[in-house]
């Protein structure tokens, strides 16, 4: 007997992961509800979800077992406590919270429930964190001292159309979200492959120019007036991390959209949009090929109907040649993918945590270091840059 999803919110990220979570050997069945009842009715109907709900508190009082949240970023805290306190599993996309007590409420619920939390980072499973977890484990990096961990999006490369898509009229008031609460893909892309956690972040946020209506404090629903941020933190071990979040930047995001450059002292790494390397003391490797991830569909497929042109590449980037392909459930084998050919690994390990009770890759501790970072960061962004101390709640239980 498999376990029961129900998937909150029908908007872009949805359709693929309905379809992987259907065609689980493990899930029983997946469910749906989004606030506008026109879009649960028709992703229900392409999707073949037969059981959908009116809400997303009669989901809560349903039997289900687990509740996947794709809803807005800013909402994610608040509905996985919900979600916990009726006694369900709980994958979030991201990022896990945008204030620290919401984060701290998670971590107490799963210690008192047993339940699991999984946070859906895409960058643990990016082919750039996969293969220099396997250098650093391989001695190759030596200490790792300093890395970096961009995410390079622009708004016009797909960003206006999605925030209209999920907020309407009010499009413009959310589209102004502060970079540095939506840190995950930049801090996991880095955390991910060091497993160290930041302990002091200053930050540098830098005032929006365009007169368009976003990022103006305004209107902006969050009073936020950044688009572009930078953060120097510093990590357990005394070592340094950097990290972008960029709203308005000449780069073409829809190539790749987060990059990643580590230093060790006897090897590196470095990430560019169409070029990486592997570096030593004797030489340059271009690995570039090792990175590329084959589309796993159509760009005109009818799941990405709702997705700005700019924006579909990412949706149906495949696996590379760095990842293990053999430990995905064989159902998956020519199902959509995406976001450097995580989407696969993301819902199956979730549905593995559940169904065999052990922690997920990124449980609720890891979400936690993933996520508070860009919290701290912003708020010393919003006091000129002064550094602060980022709280930790150690690591998962054994």
């Amino acid at each position: 007997m498999g376990i029961s999803i129900g998937v909150v919110g029908a908007g872009q990220f949805a359709p693929s992961f309905l379809r992987l979570w259907s065609a689980h050997p493990d899930v029983s069945d997946v469910r749906l509800t989004d606030v506008v009842p026109e879009r649960t009715a028709e992703m229900a109907a392409k999707q073949g979800i037969t059981l959908t709900y009116q809400s997303f508190e009669e989901m809560l009082a349903s039997d289900v077992d687990a509740v996947a949240i794709f809803t807005q970023r800013w909402l994610h805290g608040e509905m996985a406590i919900r979600a916990l306190e009726a006694g369900k599993h709980v994958y979030s996309t991201v990022p896990m919270a945008i204030e620290a007590d919401q984060i701290a409420r998670i971590i107490e619920l799963v210690k008192e429930t047993g339940l699991t939390y999984m946070m859906g980072e895409t960058s643990y499973y990016y082919p750039s964190s996969v293969y220099c977890r396997q250098k650093l484990a391989d001695g190759e990096f030596g200490r790792v001292f300093y890395a970096e961990g961009d995410y390079v999006h622009d708004m016009d490369l797909g960003f206006y159309a999605a925030y209209q898509y999920s907020g309407g009229d009010d499009g413009k008031k959310t589209a102004s979200f502060p970079p540095m609460l939506y840190p995950t893909h930049a801090v996991g892309n880095v955390l991910s492959v060091t497993g160290q956690h930041a302990t002091h972040v200053s930050c540098i946020g830098v005032q929006d120019d365009r007169g368009d209506g976003v990022f103006d404090k305004e209107i902006s629903q969050f009073g936020n007036d950044f688009s572009n941020a930078t953060a120097l933190f510093k990590l357990a071990d005394g070592g340094v991390m950097r990290t972008n979040e960029m709203r308005r930047v000449g780069y073409p995001s829809h190539i790749r959209e987060s990059r990643l450059r580590v230093f060790g002292t006897e090897g590196s790494f470095e990430q560019l949009a169409t070029t990486t390397v592997w570096q030593t003391k004797e030489g340059v490797e271009d690995i570039s090929r090792l990175m590329e991830t084959k589309p796993s569909g159509s760009l005109e497929d009818d799941d990405l109907a709702n997705v700005d042109p700019a924006l579909r590449d990412a949706f149906m980037s495949g696996l590379s040649p760095v990842h293990d392909r053999a430990r995905l459930p064989v159902e998956f084998a020519g199902l959509h993918n995406g976001h450097e050919g995580s989407h696969h690994f993301l819902a199956d390990d979730f549905v593995r945590a559940v169904a065999d009770k052990t922690l997920p890759p990124i449980n609720a501790w890891v979400a936690a270091r993933y996520t508070l970072p860009g919290i701290y960061a912003h708020q010393s962004a919003l006091q000129g840059g002064v550094q602060l101390e980022i709280p930790d709640h150690g690591n998962a239980p054994v």
